[in-house]
């Protein structure tokens, strides 16, 4: 990679800062079991210990991105990274007993804050320490190597689970400290850009957000048509609405400058990201229970399985990059989008085979078409709006991924679970087993979070028996999940070609749009 000496450490240091928040976002959920066991959490306490942490990112990211502007990038990575570690540390200190439950649930939601303002910052800081014409090879790097992190979750969770629970958030601390001296040496630009904040558009976009992605995660368990679910989802996209009607007539100093929009390629790469985040972060859940459950392998296995997607990826990546900085983000999205839904629609004919040497391949190539689009898009986004913005347009960007991210895991969860269910009742109903031991059965299948073989255990004898078809009948439920994510491949590479303009942004040119 080009760039100065310092600019490639500065990359290093922002990829160890951001690295823990990755990694994160899988390896609790591994955890999950030993944790509940040995604090004695509630089914809802512990859906709070995950939705706590995603929550708390979604709505403060674009308030983190703001602030990183106003107080300095260098500043804020340095406090989220202290918040972030300190609130992990005292998550592995959780005390047994009565307090055990809100204390997790609590820094939990301190750790995603934490997060929240530490990764605007970061993303800013490596968009600012590189020429516009290197930014793509070096996001490329930044993306390839953050996204594969989130592989590593369920690998590491698995040994470290082994150990203690308690030490998939101690683990944080070291890795904290190695970005707090690599950020102190490298020494990235901390300049201070002070202004108002925003106080009603942090209201609208934090309660906006924090509603309609708690609907979104809570309409498996509550139901699609339940009022709660509809308030929620209704309520956070009118205050959403009402954010962006308040950034666009506040116009002295708004939380987000929505202005940016006007752009059409900046909003093209916005939607792409948003899209592509459907497939790229539910995948990762799909993939890996797929792998326990009709693979039969266990935690760390699952992780090696997503390895290979994140190994596709991660090598695209670096091409995507590349092409950005030669002759731009179309040249890449589009044959990123035919390469990914070429990859995921074979790997889901593949799917009910269980053999993944049958697998592997496609499932590397449907990384690959997600490394040619996400790392171009992201950077483009960035190289069309002035240096004064790039925290905060990285906060808006992060914003959108995220309810991208959420939506795929409630509707394609959604339509992974509702068709197993089905799968299952008529697989246990022609051997004559009752729809409600089917019910039953499949619920327990639903709810388990390790491998096959720990889930037909939980059924007792004749779960055992029956659980082969069972494995089956997930499978072929996880092949219309990854048949949806190829179309949305698809409808990327239409949007690109349809929408997007062609070229790489000209260095010496003015920024499209300044948002003023």
């Amino acid at each position: 990679m080009s760039g100065s000496k310092n600019s490639r450490l500065v990359l290093v240091a922002m990829i160890f800062a951001v690295s823990m928040t990755f990694i994160d976002q899988t390896i609790v959920a591994i955890a999950v079991p030993d944790l509940q066991k040995d604090l004695g959490l509630s089914e809802t306490g512990v859906q709070w210990i995950v939705n706590g942490y995603l929550l708390s990112l979604a709505a403060l990211f674009a308030f983190g991105g703001r602030i990183a502007d106003m107080v300095g990038h260098k500043t804020m990575v340095i406090v989220g990274v202290i918040v972030f570690a300190a609130s992990s540390g005292l998550c592995g200190a959780t005390p047994t007993g009565d307090l055990a439950e809100p204390w997790m649930i609590t820094f939990r939601v301190i750790q995603g804050a934490g997060a929240a303002l530490m990764f605007p910052a970061a993303l800013a800081i490596v968009v600012g320490s590189f020429a516009i014409e290197e930014r793509g090879k070096a996001l490329a790097a930044f993306f390839g190597i953050t996204g594969a992190l989130t592989a590593i979750g369920p690998l590491a969770g698995g040994y470290l689970t082994e150990i203690s629970w308690r030490t998939i958030f101690w683990v944080n601390i070291p890795v904290a400290i190695i970005a707090l001296i690599l950020t102190a040496k490298a020494n990235p630009d901390n300049t201070k850009r002070p202004a108002p904040i925003d106080y009603r558009g942090l209201v609208l976009i934090a309660g906006g957000m924090g509603l309609a992605i708690l609907g979104l995660q809570q309409a498996g368990n509550w139901g699609w048509g339940d009022a709660a679910t509809i308030g929620c989802i209704a309520v956070g996209l009118a205050l959403i609405a009402l954010f962006v009607r308040h950034s666009l007539t506040y116009t002295e100093h708004p939380l987000v400058r929505v202005r940016f929009l006007k752009s059409r390629a900046f909003t093209v790469d916005t939607i792409v990201v948003a899209m592509l985040m459907i497939v790229f972060v539910p995948i990762c859940f799909f993939a890996s229970t797929y792998a326990q459950i009709s693979l039969s392998q266990d935690a760390s296995e699952a992780g090696l399985f997503l390895l290979v997607f994140f190994g596709g990826f991660g090598i695209a990546s670096q091409w995507g990059g590349r092409m950005l900085d030669s002759v731009g983000a179309r040249s890449a999205m589009i044959p990123g989008a035919i390469i990914g839904a070429i990859g995921l629609f074979l790997w889901a004919r593949a799917i009910p085979d269980l053999e993944f040497g049958n697998q592997w391949y496609w499932l590397a190539m449907g990384g690959a078409g997600c490394g040619l689009i996400l790392s171009p898009a992201a950077t483009d986004a960035m190289n069309r709006v002035p240096d004064s913005a790039y925290g905060e347009v990285t906060g808006l960007t992060q914003t959108v991924r995220y309810f991208g991210s959420s939506l795929g895991l409630a509707v394609l969860g959604s339509i992974l679970i509702t068709q197993t269910r089905t799968n299952i009742e008529g697989s246990l109903a022609s051997m004559g087993i009752a729809k409600e031991k089917a019910d039953e059965i499949a619920a327990s299948l639903s709810q388990s979070g390790g491998s096959s073989s720990d889930a037909a255990s939980s059924g007792g004898a004749e779960f055992a028996k029956v659980f082969r078809d069972v494995q089956f009948d997930y499978a072929d439920a996880t092949q219309t999940v990854i048949y949806v994510m190829a179309g949305v491949m698809v409808a990327i590479g239409l949007l690109a070609a349809a929408r997007m303009p062609g070229g790489k942004v000209d260095p010496d040119a003015p920024p499209e749009v300044d948002g003023s």
